[in-house]
């Protein structure tokens, strides 16, 4: 699953089945582990965002996220969060990705995890341009240990571009 087609869904209390609210951002943390999630709603002038944890995530699907109760939404500071994935001050979408040694292998455009293997970061899918995108489809580079969110780039081993694969829902399908 891709974390770009879980923004804007419905979080439901199960205590309840009450809409809360729908996801508009995800919190990831720097051993790319997906650590919880964003609801709609930051105040204009305020700097705290609504936050549920993913260890108050009952259930997630297609079409919904179920959370165990509405008490588990927390105010957050946004300063406090390490990383976002679509939005905030250190988000990884549109971040570039670099090997060490200095080739660029393009933007990540969204992020890859399983259901099953929790909230494991699998891999990046990587944009290196809409012309590209179009012609060559979009790619995706696997998470390994080595790769590390940097200031203003990803940066990913030497070789990587070796390890990059074709996206499983790329733009030319």
């Amino acid at each position: 699953m891709k974390l770009q087609e879980m923004i804007g869904l419905a979080v439901f209390d199960v205590e309840n089945g009450k809409e809360i609210g729908k996801i508009h951002d995800f919190i990831l943390d720097e051993q790319w582990n997906i650590t919880g999630f964003e609801l709609e709603g930051k105040a204009l002038f305020s700097s705290h965002v609504k936050t549920v944890s993913w260890d108050n995530i009952e259930a997630y699907g297609e079409d919904a996220v179920m959370i165990r109760s509405e008490e588990v939404i927390e105010k957050t500071d946004a300063d406090q969060i390490p990383y976002t994935y679509l939005l905030g001050r250190r988000k990884l979408k549109e971040m570039q990705v670099l090997t060490e040694d200095g080739m660029l292998l393009g933007r990540i455009s969204d992020v890859y995890f399983e259901q099953e293997q929790g909230n494991k970061v699998l891999g990046l899918e990587i944009s290196d341009g809409f012309v590209s995108d179009l012609i060559e489809g979009r790619r995706w580079l696997p998470c390994t240990p080595e790769m590390s969110i940097g200031e203003s780039a990803v940066m990913v081993p030497p070789l990587s571009e070796q390890r990059l694969e074709k996206a499983i829902n790329s733009v030319n399908g």
